[in-house]
């Protein structure tokens, strides 16, 4: 079995991260998103994977390498241009050949990962597989609908008016059937050719599409307020590690990671919360659910459940929380009075200003 990574897109519900940087390496507890999704593949025992790419195939390219590192072997896919995810496996066609494989959107986190779910389609070998999952806004996902005996009788692409609160999560699984189906379907009216199109034509032609309904945690990572969320739910599991330095009158509360050359001065820090490496927090409270990446300076502020990227600085800045702080960027404080807000905010920027 081998898998295809969906890492193309142009991340627009995470503008203005992703003006420069791919939506799939915007990081979770210090790590890429993407990152997580090939380990869980890898975990399952899935070492040959594709990875579509889009514009940000270098960056992609750089982060991910060969993919020794994850223990598997990677190929690059180029799509020119994000024309939807059946297109996406129409552009792979020679490289899946008539292998099995798993389909996995590069920007989605599933908790516990995908092993279970493997194991049964290849014991069971169904047509496809899908994942499903109760949300409360089904018109904003792919929608399946299942009858009496937990069967797929119908999909449905962001419908307005959905049937059922079932919506697909990004992880899919597929025989060469599939194949067939996306040469089948025509563009929708966004002029995509969907995934769920084709599932719908497997199911109208009489082909297995089985569904499996997860309990568990799923966030597509593609917006600000649930990539905090990821980051929240990854935090949970971090233990407590001190590889940097924490002077005297600092405090560590829970599940504190300081990661090596990161300094603590005068702080104190609540967990679960990560630290990165050379990072330097000082006179500064780190609440929980926050994760630091490296090289970041936090000077006589606060800072809680918000994720900050590389190189940033918050100095003086007072409470800062909720927030996805990009790289390189300087938040500070009014020096003196007249206090005002002084801004200088990319395209796409939404901020919030408590009086």
């Amino acid at each position: 079995m081998k898998a295809l990574v969906l890492a193309g897109g142009t991340g627009s519900r995470l503008r203005p991260i992703t003006h420069t940087s791919a939506k799939q390496l915007v990081p979770v507890a210090n790590k890429p998103v993407l990152f997580y999704g090939i380990e869980s593949l890898v975990a399952a025992g899935i070492t040959e994977i594709g990875i579509v790419t889009g514009d940000t195939a270098p960056e992609i390219e750089a982060a991910v390498g060969d993919g020794s590192r994850f223990g598997a072997r990677v190929t690059y896919l180029p799509q020119d241009r994000p024309l939807g995810l059946a297109h996406a496996v129409l552009i792979s066609r020679d490289w899946l050949g008539d292998d099995d494989f798993v389909m996995y959107l590069g920007d989605n986190f599933v908790v516990g990962g995908i092993t279970e779910l493997v194991d049964g389609f290849r014991a069971r070998r169904p047509d496809a597989g899908i994942l499903l999952t109760k949300v409360s806004d089904p018109s904003a996902f792919g929608v399946a609908e299942l009858d009496a005996e937990g069967r797929v009788s119908r999909l449905t692409e962001k419908p307005p008016a959905p049937r059922s609160d079932l919506a697909l999560v990004g992880v899919y699984l597929f025989t060469p059937a599939v194949h067939t189906a996306v040469r089948a379907i025509a563009p929708s009216a966004r002029g995509e050719l969907e995934i769920t199109d084709a599932l719908q034509w497997l199911v109208a032609q009489g082909y297995t599409v089985s569904p499996t309904v997860i309990t568990g945690y799923w966030k597509d990572t593609g917006n600000v307020t649930d990539m905090l969320e990821v980051n929240r739910s990854v935090l949970e599991t971090v233990e407590p590690v001190q590889d940097g330095t924490v002077d005297a009158a600092s405090e560590l509360v829970g599940r504190v990671r300081i990661e090596a050359g990161a300094r603590v001065v005068r702080s104190r820090i609540v967990g679960p919360a990560v630290i990165g490496p050379g990072s330097v927090v000082t006179d500064s409270y780190v609440g929980p659910s926050t994760s630091v990446a490296g090289d970041c300076v936090i000077t006589g502020s606060e800072v809680e459940f918000s994720i900050v990227l590389t190189g940033s600085r918050i100095e003086q800045a007072g409470r800062v929380e909720g927030s996805l702080i990009a790289r390189d960027v300087h938040v500070t404080g009014a020096p003196r009075a007249p206090r005002a807000h002084r801004l200088v905010l990319g395209d796409h920027s939404r901020v919030q200003i408590s009086s």
